[in-house]
């Protein structure tokens, strides 16, 4: 065991970001995500919800200041009523680790999708909430962090 990683990250969650560099993308993904069509990496973290997990994710991994949108949203289907309020979480979890949070993007399903097909890495999680995926692009870190 080692100090200060939070127990909800697999080791091998920790190997993919580790292995990750800057501009890869890491897609965490709610339950109902087809993430076995997508990227070969599948990480299993199915007793997590996504805010928890990206909170313990965000401690580790920087995002890409150098691209308008580090972080991308699936957006509702038209004609869908129901408001993602799972997404003021996020926000809230980035700007607590990202000093003046992230811009981000709503994609359409479809892109959504082929943005995850091209992706690191896909955490499958037990996340219920709909419209709770989210792409996270890894970042740089400089010699001073």
């Amino acid at each position: 065991m080692l100090k200060g990683i939070p127990r909800l990250l697999p080791p091998e969650l920790l190997k993919v970001m580790m292995e990750m560099g800057h501009g890869d993308e890491l897609v965490l993904a709610d339950g109902n995500f087809p993430k076995f069509g997508h990227s070969k990496i599948v990480v299993r973290c199915d007793a997590c919800g996504i805010p928890e997990l990206l909170d313990a994710i965000m401690r580790f991994f920087p995002l890409d200041t150098y691209v308008d949108n580090p972080v991308a949203l699936m957006e509702v289907l038209p004609g869908d009523t129901y408001v993602p309020v799972i997404w003021d979480e996020y926000r809230k979890i980035i700007l607590k680790h990202e000093k003046g949070g992230a811009r981000e993007t709503a994609l359409a399903k479809s892109h959504f999708y082929e943005r995850a097909a091209k992706a690191y890495a896909v955490v499958a999680t037990g996340e219920l909430a709909l419209y709770a995926n989210i792409i996270l692009r890894k970042g740089v870190i400089s010699g001073d962090q």
